[in-house]
């Protein structure tokens, strides 16, 4: 039961990776951590038995959590066309065309000029950059439906593989309602659900319709909501109000993301890590980027460690700047 023992002090973090990643093991026993997130975006119903054995062949690991992606608007094909991009979705939509398709986390885009059958989609052109399949795209048109089950058949089951091995915790992507809570309650029972909220419907129903309940909690899922909303500086008002309405909620993505590309964050992250902390956020989870390499992961767990120690430990702010950093040096070990 998340929300009652919810502990105002304490901060913890998570973390997302594959049992067959090489440095899975080593994190995995790794119990400044509290929790590792399976993600199951990219991974197919058949390998998923492999992968399950491999995380419960781990004894004394950190808890594990489940993703299943819901209504998330996903590529299942990309079809062949050298003048333009055509591709089939997951998910059968309805929108106004012409709209824009926003890809690779609203770095790249193209325009929708048409719609076959709900999930043939065929675009002017294309995109600056491949579209592959497994990859998600954006459609912020605000007549956008996305139609049929919200549980596909696949990820049906993804969910009863999972069930199988033993997961009682689940983070759901793109909660937009509570009969989406209710729904996948009917696979899973009671277990824990983190509820990510990742647009515009998903803050709705945070504002309008979320009550605190039993084995819920919402996530501030930054990596999508930072594309959905309308505009940037929305950002904070989100994240307020999630954290508002779910005193245990969790943030997570787009943390830390200078050490991808050097040995120590720039202050900018860290003063991002000292906000979220300051409104309320105890619980974090790293991005995928910054967990698929161990040096990077490793990295990344060691600056949230000592921001735990050094920042969210101490009351007085003189106390929590005081060595926080003197010890961001030389992380990648």
């Amino acid at each position: 039961m998340l929300n009652h023992s919810y502990n105002q002090d304490n901060l913890e973090f998570l973390v997302t990776l594959w049992p067959t990643f090489s440095h899975f093991p080593r994190f995995a026993k790794d119990h400044r951590l509290s929790g590792i997130r399976l993600n199951s975006a990219m991974i197919k119903v058949d390998e998923l038995n492999n992968e399950l054995g491999l995380a419960r062949s781990i004894t004394d690991s950190v808890p594990l959590y489940f993703d299943i992606k819901g209504r998330q608007l996903r590529v299942k094909e990309v079809l062949p066309n050298k003048k333009r991009l055509e591709l089939v979705l997951n998910h059968p939509i309805k929108v106004q065309t012409p709209t824009m398709v926003l890809f690779k986390a609203g770095a790249d885009y193209a325009l929708l000029q048409e719609i076959k059958n709900g999930k043939h989609l065929i675009f002017e052109g294309g995109p600056e950059y491949n579209v592959y399949p497994g990859e998600s795209i954006h459609i912020r048109e605000k007549s956008l439906e996305v139609l049929g089950p919200t549980f596909l058949d696949y990820e049906i089951e993804k969910i009863e593989k999972a069930k199988q091995a033993g997961f009682k915790k689940y983070f759901l992507s793109y909660v937009e309602s509570q009969r989406d809570i209710d729904e996948f309650r009917e696979f899973i029972g009671d277990s824990e659900i983190i509820a990510k909220i990742e647009n515009k419907k998903g803050l709705d129903y945070v504002a309008n319709e979320y009550k605190n309940q039993k084995n819920l909690n919402l996530m501030a899922a930054r990596g999508d909501l930072y594309v959905e909303i309308d505009k940037p500086h929305e950002m904070m008002d989100a994240l307020r109000l999630i954290v508002s309405k779910d005193k245990g909620a969790h943030v997570g993505s787009r943390i830390l993301l200078s050490l991808v590309n050097k040995p120590v964050p720039e202050c900018a992250d860290l003063m991002d890590l000292s906000w979220l902390y300051d409104i309320g956020y105890r619980k974090m989870m790293l991005c995928d980027e910054l967990c698929l390499k161990e040096p990077l992961l490793s990295s990344a767990v060691n600056v949230l460690d000592a921001f735990r120690e050094n920042y969210a430990n101490k009351t007085a702010p003189r106390e929590r700047y005081r060595d926080l950093f003197s010890r961001l040096i030389n992380f990648r070990k």
